[in-house]
């Protein structure tokens, strides 16, 4: 079914954009939750997949909150405070859910999804009975799917995402807002003081958000947008960014990785040419045929200069790029 949202001078004038962890969070689990992996994320999707299933985390708290298809869980998405919030900020807001919204979220969930008792709805009854304390938990869950999903490659993730929001805001002010929504994807119409979503499963009007709205770009949501409506916030758009199709394409140094040998020694710069994706020391050293202690202490003063970032994946850390890095490795001329 199609879906309008009604616009006022009002309501565009508080029309912007935020890039948001949490979008990132859930988007990027309902795609791992699917039954294939589009081709776009493919190769992340074949790194990150063995590392969740050794965590449990494919049958955790998300995995009942945010299901493959339909409805998920609106207190996941709190409205940004700004432009680009850190994750830490976010699950501020989801741990400080009402719970009455928990509980109206719930309801809804399980109006989509009956089925027998199990583990699953065990969860959503300890959500439902002691909010306070199961949000911590659903908190404590996402903050190590983002290590193990997210936090590697948020670098690259977060240039593109930005990358839209300035193309978008260039368009705002050269063409104006209507404008820019008209071209925000295949399934979304502008027309005379309305917002057409074409073909959507749930509604967005007015009478169920709050005055404006928030375009989230995101770099897991393709194909479709996604929409959440909450009163008295905005409603909130999440449409796919500009350049997916080559966000996880290899990123070879080329000569300018020469450069950055004669500055940085051709050991480090050949380890940074291989955290192209997230490594382990011990992936690294078989990778590099350098000794583990050797890659160790590289990698400590390559993060210590910025260039590389650690995150913890169970038993063992994951290094990876900066977009420091990306930067001096780009080959020269690029944009």
């Amino acid at each position: 079914m199609d879906s309008e949202l009604s616009f006022s001078t009002a309501d565009l004038a508080q029309t912007r954009f935020a890039v948001s962890p949490m979008w990132e969070v859930v988007t990027s689990f309902r795609l791992l939750a699917g039954a294939a992996d589009p081709v776009p994320h493919r190769r992340w999707a074949e790194q990150v997949r063995p590392r969740l299933r050794c965590a449990g985390l494919d049958r955790g708290w998300l995995a009942e909150l945010v299901p493959a298809r339909g409805y998920l869980a609106d207190f996941l998405n709190p409205t940004p405070a700004g432009p680009f919030p850190e994750l830490a900020a976010e699950l501020a807001m989801i741990r400080d859910t009402a719970p009455e919204r928990v509980r109206a979220d719930l309801a809804r969930l399980r109006a989509e999804r009956p089925g027998p008792a199990g583990a699953g709805p065990a969860r959503l009854r300890l959500l439902e009975e002691a909010p306070g304390a199961a949000l911590e938990k659903v908190a404590a869950e996402i903050e190590t799917y983002w290590e193990l999903a997210i936090a590697p490659y948020w670098a690259r993730i977060r240039q593109l995402l930005e990358a839209d929001v300035f193309h978008r805001a260039r368009q705002v002010a050269e063409y104006g807002s209507a404008y820019v929504l008209n071209e925000l994807h295949e399934s979304v119409r502008w027309d005379e003081g309305t917002l057409r979503l074409v073909r959507r499963h749930c509604s967005v009007t007015r009478d169920h958000a709050g005055a404006g709205m928030l375009l989230v770009p995101s770099a897991f949501a393709w194909p479709r947008v996604l929409t959440r409506s909450v009163v008295p916030e905005p409603p909130q758009l999440a449409y796919p960014a500009r350049g997916i199709g080559t966000l996880w394409e290899p990123r070879t140094p080329g000569a300018a990785g020469e450069a950055v040998a004669a500055v940085l020694g051709r050991s480090r710069a050949l380890l940074l040419a291989e955290l192209d994706t997230p490594a382990s020391t011990t992936d690294l050293a078989a990778r590099c045929a350098l000794s583990a202690p050797a890659v160790s202490q590289h990698l400590t003063a390559l993060r210590g200069a910025g260039l590389v970032t650690a995150h913890r994946a169970g038993r063992s850390v994951l290094y990876a790029r900066t977009a420091v890095a990306d930067a001096l490795l780009a080959p020269v001329g690029a944009a």
